[in-house]
């Protein structure tokens, strides 16, 4: 199963431009732009991404990145249990 990573194009602004650029160019990761995720509290105060519906959020879009990485790997494992 694919990972879903999702950037509201109003938070682009704060780095998060570059890491999702980054995450496009793996073939194993959908990575989609929305104008709006509907998290304008978060949008407005750090760098965050949606990982498979949930907030992934840094002081920085360096952070960010890892953060994205962490959660991507928790996932690749939760699958591997569940033997998928």
């Amino acid at each position: 199963m694919r990972a879903i990573i999702e950037f509201c194009s109003s938070n682009l602004h704060s780095g998060t431009e570059l890491v999702m650029k980054k995450l496009e160019e793996r073939p194993d990761l959908d990575v989609i732009e929305y104008g709006c995720l509907g998290n304008c509290g978060e949008c407005y105060t750090f760098p965050y991404a949606l990982v498979n519906g949930e907030i992934v959020a840094a002081a920085n879009a360096e952070e960010l990145e890892q953060q994205i990485e962490n959660k991507i790997k928790q996932i690749d494992e939760m699958l591997d249990l569940l033997g998928e």
